[in-house]
Parts: C-alpha cells; sequence; structure tokens
C-alpha cells in the first residue's frame, strides 16, 4: 500500500475518532435540527418554542460619582432610599430593604420591585434576580449593572432581560424615573 494513502488514511481516522469540540456542537445542531425539520415537514407539532423576539434594555448611564459611592448607593437601603425619595412614591409604610449579600433579598419602592442579588462584586458589578410585584408568580428577570470608571465619574452599563413581552417600554421609563433621574440627583 502506499506510504502516502496509509497517512492519511490515519488522519482521516484520528479525525473521525477524535472530534473537535466545535465539530460535535455542529454535528449536534445539524441533527437536532434535521428530527425537528422532518418533523413539522411530516406534520407533527413542536412542543418546544424558540422566542426570536425576545426583548431587552441596555443603557449606559453616566454618574458624577466614584464606583465605590454607586455600588453603594445600589446595595445601602439608607443610601438607596436618599436617592429613591426624589421619585415622590411614598416609602414611609414600606421601606426599602436591601441586603448586603449575595443570595439576599431587596425589597424597594413599596414592595412594587423585589428581588434577589445573584452576584455582588464590590464596585464592580451588580447582578439581581429582578420582578414587578404585578408579573406572574415566579417570573423573574435579570437586572445587571456592571460599573466602569468615567473620567472622574461612573458609568453604569446596564443590560435588563428575560421579562415579560410588551413591558420594555415601560422598564425603560421606569428605569430613567426611579434610578437613572433620582440617583444621579443623590450622587451630584
Amino acid at each position: 500500500m502506499n506510504p502516502n494513502r496509509m497517512s492519511a488514511e490515519k488522519n482521516w481516522t484520528a479525525l473521525v475518532i477524535t472530534p473537535t469540540r466545535r465539530q460535535v456542537i455542529a454535528g449536534a445542531a445539524l441533527a437536532f435540527g434535521g428530527f425537528t425539520l422532518g418533523a413539522t415537514a411530516a406534520g407533527a407539532e413542536s412542543t418546544e418554542e424558540i422566542s426570536r423576539t425576545a426583548e431587552s434594555i441596555h443603557q449606559e448611564p453616566v454618574f458624577k460619582a466614584d464606583r465605590k459611592r454607586v455600588y453603594e448607593a445600589f446595595t445601602d437601603a439608607k443610601l438607596f432610599n436618599s436617592a429613591a425619595v426624589q421619585t415622590g412614591i411614598s416609602l414611609e409604610k414600606a421601606p426599602i430593604q436591601i441586603s448586603r449579600e449575595a443570595g439576599g433579598t431587596f425589597i424597594l419602592f413599596g414592595g412594587i420591585i423585589v428581588g434577589r442579588h445573584i452576584e455582588l462584586v464590590p464596585d464592580q458589578r451588580i447582578v439581581q434576580a429582578w420582578r414587578v410585584a404585578y408579573w406572574d408568580p415566579g417570573v423573574y428577570s435579570i437586572a445587571k449593572f456592571e460599573l466602569a470608571e468615567q473620567g472622574a465619574g461612573t458609568k453604569i452599563i446596564f443590560d435588563h432581560t428575560g421579562f415579560p413581552q410588551g413591558q420594555a417600554e415601560h422598564l425603560v421609563a421606569g428605569w430613567k424615573a426611579h434610578y437613572w433621574e433620582p440617583l444621579e440627583k443623590f450622587l451630584a
């Protein structure tokens, strides 16, 4: 047998026997995609759905305060309360409660906003399971606050995902009116 052919067959065999991670993922995607197409073509209904229109919010407000002060305004109940009173929402009957621990809960604006801290990295990042009280039970979104230096101030790179469809416009207005504008006045 030709030695070059034997070497080529060995290389081919190695590729077939030890596929790369990318090859495995691509093969699985093609296989599952083929099954789905086959089932749909055969007239069967698929019970799994993928949203291609998921809404999300991305904002980048900038504050005239260092990252430590901005972080504390989100994680210290007294500081958050000082900023929140500027929204006009009465906080007397249901004061703001904010745990300072990852896994801890928060209750804001008289219980309208509730959730749990998923990740707290002091002066850098806050990730929350966040919900509005009137959403269906068990429905939580993810609110992520990345704190980045912006000159002498701080820019929050904010991403909010996983909220109920149709809520984006309302939430965008809420983030501006109840978080960014009061914090801007408080931190100035």
